[in-house]
C-alpha cells in the first residue's frame, strides 16, 4: 500500500511540476522482478543517532569471474549492541547470465553481521579473483573471495583489525608494486554514548550536523605486503597528520606523474587530496592546487566524488556532490592545479535543490558523451508537512552535452513513474549483457532499485575488460582511445562515487562510429601497450603484455 501511495503522489508531483509521463524513460525498475530483493535498514527508532542516516553500500562486481555482474549490498541494521544478527546480515546476489539474480547470501561468509555502510572490491590477495572490503560503524571487514560464490572473514589475519567509523574505500596501487594497496576514508570519532541531541528549526528531534560533534575522524591508508597481507602506514605515509570527515573517496594519478593520488571528499570541511610523494608518503595540497574550497574559498558538504577526464583533455578533473543549497563542485584540471568550474558546465542551478550522495557517469545513451546519475536523499526533515519518508527526494539524470556540460533528463529521474526515496549508494555496469549501462540504487529504510537501461535508440558501444597478468582488472591503468576525431581518456576503476563499487569494465559510447580505431593503455607501473582496433558491440579483453608497442 505504500509504494502505490507513493507513486500515486509522485504522478501527481510530476504532472505539477510539467512533466509528462510519456516522455521516453532512460531506465525501468526491475529489481523484484529480477529476483533482487532487498530492503536497507537503517534501525531507526527514537533516537536520532547520526550513522542512521548515512547508509547502505552496493557493489556490482563478477565473483566468479564468468563474465556477468553479481551484486552485494550492505544492510546497516541495528545500532543497539543487543540486535540479532540476522537484522544487520549483509546480501549476495549471483546472476544467471541474463540480469537475473538469485539470493546465494546464506552459507557463503560474505553476510558480515556488523552495522554496514559500504563496500569496495578488488584483488586483495593477488590470486585473480575480486575481494569484497566492507566499510561499518566498529570494525571493518575483509572478504576474501574463495571461489564458488564463498567468502572468508580474513580481516584479523590479514592485518586490516581496527574500530571506528569507516565509509567509502578503495583499492589502489600506492607503490607501483603491482599488488593493491587500500585507502578507508572516517567520518567522525563516534560512539553511542557520546551521542549529541539536535533539533531542527521547528525543535523537533533531527539528526545532528556534523560540525556539532567537533570529532573528525583521520583516514587510514595499507600498505599491501603482497600475497594480501596489509601493514598499516597511515602515520608513516601523513595521511594520519590530518583529520577529516571524508565520505567518498577515489584514486587517480591527478598530477601526470604516474603515481596514484588520493581524493577524499568531506562533509562540512576543506577536501583532501593526497599527492603521492613517490617514497611512501603522501602530502595533503588540496588547497594549494585550488580544490580543497570552492571558488568562494568555503568549504563544502562534499559527498560522493569521482576523478575523470570530463573535458577531453586527456587529464583527470574532479566532481563532488554536496547538500541541498549547495552546488556540487566540478574541479577542472589544469596540470595539476585546479579550478572550480561548476557554473561553465550547468552543474550549479540543476544540483542545488538536491541534497546529492551517490554519483554514476556512464554513457547511458551511447552517443560519445558521459552522462550523471545522481542518487538523492535529505539528511534533514523539511520545515513543512511530510510524507512518511521525510528525507525523500527524486533522483537525477544529467545527459552529457558537446563541450563538456550537462542537462537534466526529463522525466526527472529517467524513469516513467517519478520516484521518491532516501537514496545513498549506486553502482553502475551492465547487468544483463546487453552492452548497455544499468544502476543499482540503494535506498535508506527502502527496497534496493535495478534501473534497467531503456534508453532509445541508443548509439554503438564497445567494452574493455582490461586486465592484469594475474586476471584481475587493473585498477588505476589509463586508457587513451582513439574514436574518430577525438582521443578521449578513461581509467579502471571500480571505486568511486559514495559507499560502492562499479563495474570496472570500461564502457565506450562510440556514437554512430561503428568502430574503435585503437586503445592505448598505461599500466600503473608506466609500462604502455597499444590494441585495436575494435568493432562496435563487442567486449573484448585487453590483457597485460599481449599488447603490441605503442
Amino acid at each position: 500500500m505504500r509504494t502505490r501511495l507513493v507513486l500515486a503522489a509522485s504522478a501527481l508531483l510530476a504532472a505539477a511540476c510539467g512533466e509528462s509521463s510519456s516522455s521516453p524513460a532512460w531506465f525501468r525498475e526491475e529489481a523484484q522482478a529480477r529476483g533482487l530483493v532487498f530492503a536497507q535498514r537503517s534501525g531507526h527508532d527514537a533516537e536520532y543517532w547520526m550513522p542512521e542516516i548515512m547508509g547502505g553500500g552496493a557493489a556490482l562486481f563478477d565473483m566468479e569471474d564468468d563474465g556477468d555482474l553479481d551484486a552485494y549490498l550492505v544492510q546497516s541494521g541495528d545500532l543497539h549492541p543487543e540486535a540479532s544478527d540476522a537484522v544487520r546480515a549483509n546480501a549476495l546476489f549471483a546472476n544467471d547470465g541474463r540480469g537475473h539474480f538469485q539470493d546465494v547470501s546464506a552459507g557463503s561468509g560474505a553476510e558480515d553481521p556488523r552495522y554496514g555502510m559500504g563496500v569496495a572490491c578488488g584483488d586483495a590477495d593477488g590470486d585473480g579473483d575480486t575481494d569484497l572490503f566492507v566499510t561499518n560503524v566498529g570494525r571493518d571487514t575483509l572478504l576474501v573471495n574463495q571461489a564458488s560464490a564463498r567468502f572468508a572473514d580474513e580481516t584479523v589475519a590479514r592485518g586490516l583489525e581496527h574500530q571506528g567509523w569507516s565509509t567509502s574505500a578503495c583499492f589502489f596501487d600506492a607503490d607501483r608494486d603491482g599488488d593493491l594497496d587500500l585507502f578507508i576514508a572516517r567520518y567522525l570519532e563516534w560512539s553511542r554514548a557520546g551521542e549529541l541531541t539536535c533539533m531542527d528549526a521547528l525543535g523537533r528531534p533531527d539528526y545532528c550536523s556534523p560540525k556539532n560533534y567537533k570529532t573528525p575522524a583521520r583516514d587510514f591508508l595499507y600498505r599491501n605486503e603482497g600475497g594480501g597481507r596489509f601493514l598499516d602506514v597511515s602515520r608513516a605515509s601523513g595521511v594520519w597528520s590530518e583529520p577529516g570527515t571524508g565520505l567518498g573517496v577515489a584514486a587517480g594519478d591527478l598530477d601526470g606523474d604516474g603515481w596514484q593520488d588520493v581524493f577524499v571528499a568531506n562533509d562540512g570541511m576543506p577536501n583532501h587530496l593526497w599527492q603521492n610523494q613517490r617514497d611512501g608518503r603522501f602530502a595533503n595540497v588540496a588547497m594549494l592546487s585550488g580544490c580543497g574550497t570552492d571558488a568562494n574559498g568555503l568549504p563544502k558538504a562534499g559527498m560522493g566524488v569521482l576523478l575523470s577526464d570530463l573535458d577531453d583533455d586527456l587529464d583527470l578533473d574532479v566532481l563532488v556532490c554536496n547538500l541541498r543549497g549547495e552546488s556540487d563542485s566540478f574541479y577542472r584540471n589544469d596540470g595539476g592545479y585546479f579550478s572550480d568550474r561548476t557554473a561553465a558546465v550547468a552543474l550549479g542551478a540543476v544540483t542545488k535543490p538536491f541534497t546529492r550522495f551517490g554519483l554514476a557517469l556512464g554513457d547511458f545513451d551511447q552517443d560519445g558523451r558521459r552522462d550523471l546519475y545522481l542518487a538523492n536523499g535529505r539528511v534533514e526533515r523539511p520545515a513543512g508537512d511530510a510524507p512518511s519518508d521525510p528525507y525523500a527526494e527524486p533522483n537525477l539524470v544529467l545527459r552529457g552535452l558537446d563541450g563538456g556540460a550537462f542537462a537534466e533528463v526529463k522525466p526527472r529521474g529517467g524513469t516513467r513513474e517519478l520516484a521518491l526515496a532516501t537514496s545513498r549508494a549506486v553502482a553502475q555496469g551492465d547487468v544483463d549483457g546487453d552492452g548497455a549501462l544499468d544502476l543499482l540504487l540503494v535506498n535508506r529504510d527502502g527496497p534496493a532499485q535495478l534501473l534497467m537501461n531503456t534508453v532509445a535508440p541508443r548509439g554503438n558501444a564497445v567494452t574493455l575488460r582490461v586486465r592484469e597478468k594475474s586476471g584481475a582488472d587493473a585498477l588505476g591503468a589509463e586508457l587513451v582511445l582513439e574514436l574518430g576525431s577525438r582521443r578521449v581518456r578513461r581509467d579502471v576503476g571500480a571505486t568511486f562515487g559514495y559507499l560502492s563499487s562499479h563495474d570496472p569494465r570500461v564502457h565506450v559510447g562510440l556514437g554512430t562510429h561503428t568502430e574503435l580505431a585503437g586503445v592505448r593503455v598505461r599500466w600503473t607501473d608506466g609500462v604502455e601497450e597499444r590494441f585495436g582496433p575494435f568493432v562496435a558491440g563487442s567486449c573484448r579483453e585487453l590483457r597485460r603484455g599481449q599488447g603490441t608497442p605503442p
